[in-house]
């Protein structure tokens, strides 16, 4: 059996590599899809799509049109959405990936750290599995293919 898992979370630190790396090294039957891991890119994309627009509303607008279609399209051929918390950066789109998840009904497993416990409580429970670190969900993954 192949998984298809969406890893939803910040694009800042590398934490999907380190997922991939040692999904590849368990030689784990895994295909990973995201959002678009290059920030410029997907700060732009609108514009680069449909054309310039006329101010920086108008050109999130366009660009979130774009990256909402990728992040849907990508979900939905999804087995399995993984969604990070991190310590560091601002996590609305990982909240809005994870929650899309449950409305979908795509398995979720849910890192996140233990300072962020009481703030995702809600959405832990909604989770199918919650763990604290990218090891953990790897040991879920193996676990499902096992």
């Amino acid at each position: 059996m192949r998984l298809t898992v969406y890893l939803a979370g910040e694009i800042h630190s590398s934490w999907r590599d380190e997922i991939k790396e040692k999904a590849a090294a368990l030689k784990m039957p895994i295909d990973f899809v995201g959002p678009q891991e290059n920030h410029d890119r997907s700060d732009n994309i609108g514009e680069e799509i449909i054309g310039e627009q006329p101010g920086a509303f108008y050109k999130d607008w366009a660009a979130s049109s774009f990256n909402n279609l990728r992040t849907e399209v990508l979900m939905q051929k999804a087995d399995l959405v993984i969604a990070l918390f991190g310590e560091k950066y601002k996590q609305w789109n990982t909240a809005m990936d994870a929650s899309a998840a449950v409305a979908l009904g795509k398995p979720l497993i849910l890192i996140r750290p233990e300072q962020h416990i009481h703030a995702l409580k809600e959405l832990s429970r909604k989770a199918n599995a919650t763990v604290e670190n990218c090891d953990q969900a790897i040991k879920a993954l193996k676990y499902i293919l096992d």
